[in-house]
């Protein structure tokens, strides 16, 4: 596995794609895992209800959807990696915040499923074949391959350890 080329994924997965480093689904990994990880498990559980704005979300929902949207990239795929037929669909991550309950939710809860979560991803991950990276299906409108959504999948979560850094102030 390479670095995903243009073509292989929508403009505007581009960010995500950058901000993951690495050429392998084991860089992947080894660079990105137990940092994401890490930061998520020492967010102030004091601080789990606050937006930095009004009408933004909490850091729970912020979990929650780092959550959805890893479970959403990870079927796509394994839709795709497994030679899945057929167009996938988006999602509007508001509606999706919007109808889960993680105002609701303790703060470690959200936690210890964002690791287990994460942890399922990398071993499906570092397992995907040449054959089965190279796959290419449609996502959103869109082509993408497998090996994009790997990084794809890395970098939506460092994208937001930086929304939380820069903007919540954790």
């Amino acid at each position: 596995m390479s670095r995903p080329k243009e073509g292989e994924f929508g403009e505007f997965y581009r960010r995500y794609v950058s901000l993951a480093s690495g050429n392998t689904a084991a860089e992947l990994i080894a660079s990105h895992s137990d940092k994401i990880k890490d930061f998520i498990f020492d967010l102030p559980d004091d601080k789990a209800d606050f937006s930095y704005a009004t009408g933004k979300w909490s850091i729970k929902q912020l979990l929650q959807h780092m959550l959805d949207t890893e479970r959403i990239f990870v079927y796509r795929l394994l839709w795709i990696a497994r030679g899945g037929a057929g167009l996938l669909s988006g999602f509007d991550e508001n509606l999706f915040a919007d109808a889960a309950t993680a105002s609701h939710r303790k703060i470690l809860d959200l936690k210890e499923e964002f690791h287990m979560l994460r942890r399922g991803t990398d071993l499906m991950v570092v397992d995907l074949t040449s054959q089965e990276l190279s796959r290419k299906g449609e996502a959103s409108g869109y082509p993408i391959t497998v090996n994009a959504l790997c990084f794809i999948i890395y970098g939506h979560n460092l994208h937001h350890l930086e929304v939380l850094k820069e903007k919540y102030g954790v």
